[in-house]
């Protein structure tokens, strides 16, 4: 299921993080024998760094050297602590693997990976733009649809509040079809947080460790499919800009939930633009930028630092034979049939 096998060591010498921000550079080596820069390799983009920035740092773009270290040492020492500690019931939340406190949820601490460290540039956020690295306002038609009395209902459903009332009302990722950390755009996530770079004549590959879902890019300036065509990946075109490999995502089908958000958008109108840089050897900076004028009132963009791993993608199998959708309508009807033997 992993790239590496995740452990816990106590007593490691936290390492001072770079202050430097990472920025693309163009590399004099490293091409491929067609010529194009050579990206291929396994890719680990694992940070504890949030996508936004918190609300109790809006006015701290970094985090000092001290504090970067010192969230990495929590992070060791709660790992430490969840080795050894007693069996729990587990309790619902807004996400499988992390309950309210920051514990985990249905899956023990072993099985997790989101990393010990912030990313090296040391940002408090992965949103670069807008410059307070929170998600921009919503536009009020966007603002009623996330307010409104059904998008409550199936993020309460998500969480595990209240039962199912159909297997429509589950993500792609409950139903094994396709896993929001896979992207576009690439997220990181609970475990997993590894892409592997296949590259061609004409084509760039990208395999990503959760879902294990496959993205073929072609590079050779045909358009986009037809309009009418929706996928759930979207259709993606690439291009070589200098060193940097630039990818356009159009045309998804607003079944998967790209942006985190329920019902926000059919998906027609989002536009994604990756670009793929390698800043050294063993570092690719990965940056997106998303806008749908439906949804925000201007795009926003992300800086991921991905650091080159040695080892294996293996390969991830959601739900053997998809039991688990059927555990969870079975469980919502018997939550309902409770409530009815209590009136």
């Amino acid at each position: 299921m992993k790239a590496q096998w995740v452990g816990v060591v106590c007593g490691l010498v936290v390492v001072a993080l770079m202050p430097v921000v990472v920025t693309a550079q163009p590399m004099t080596d490293g091409l491929t024998p067609w010529g194009d820069p050579d990206l291929q390799g396994v890719w680990d983009y694992r940070t504890i760094t949030p996508l936004q920035r918190p609300e109790g740092q809006l006015d701290q773009g970094f985090l000092t050297e001290e504090e970067a270290a010192t969230l990495e040492q929590d992070i060791l020492d709660r790992n430490a602590r969840l080795l050894t500690r007693g069996p729990e019931l587990t309790s619902a939340s807004n996400q499988v693997d992390r309950r309210e406190d920051g514990t985990p949820g249905f899956y023990n601490n072993f099985w997790l990976d989101r990393g010990t460290a912030p990313v090296e540039t040391r940002r408090t956020s992965l949103i670069v733009d807008p410059s307070n690295g929170r998600l921009p306002q919503l536009l009020p038609d966007a603002q009623v649809r996330a307010d409104s009395v059904e998008a409550q209902r199936i993020a309460d459903v998500r969480r595990g509040a209240q039962p199912a009332q159909s297997w429509t009302d589950l993500d792609a990722g409950d139903r094994c079809i396709q896993h929001a950390k896979a992207g576009p755009p690439i997220s990181v996530g609970g475990y997993n947080n590894n892409v592997q770079v296949f590259q061609i004549p004409g084509y760039v590959a990208l395999l990503n460790e959760q879902n294990h879902d496959v993205r073929v890019i072609p590079l050779d300036g045909r358009p986009h499919v037809g309009e009418q065509i929706l996928q759930w990946m979207g259709d993606s075109r690439g291009h070589w800009e200098g060193e940097t490999l630039v990818v356009e995502t159009v045309q998804f089908n607003g079944k998967h939930d790209q942006v985190g958000r329920p019902l926000l958008s059919t998906g027609e109108n989002l536009t994604l633009v990756e670009r793929f840089t390698l800043s050294d050897s063993d570092t690719l900076l990965y940056e997106f930028t998303v806008s749908d004028p439906t949804i925000w009132v201007s795009p926003w963009t992300v800086e991921l630092p991905m650091k080159r791993n040695a080892a294996l993608i293996y390969e991830f199998a959601c739900h053997e034979g998809n039991y688990g959708m059927y555990n969870i309508m079975a469980g919502s009807r018997m939550e309902e049939l409770a409530v009815q033997r209590t009136r």
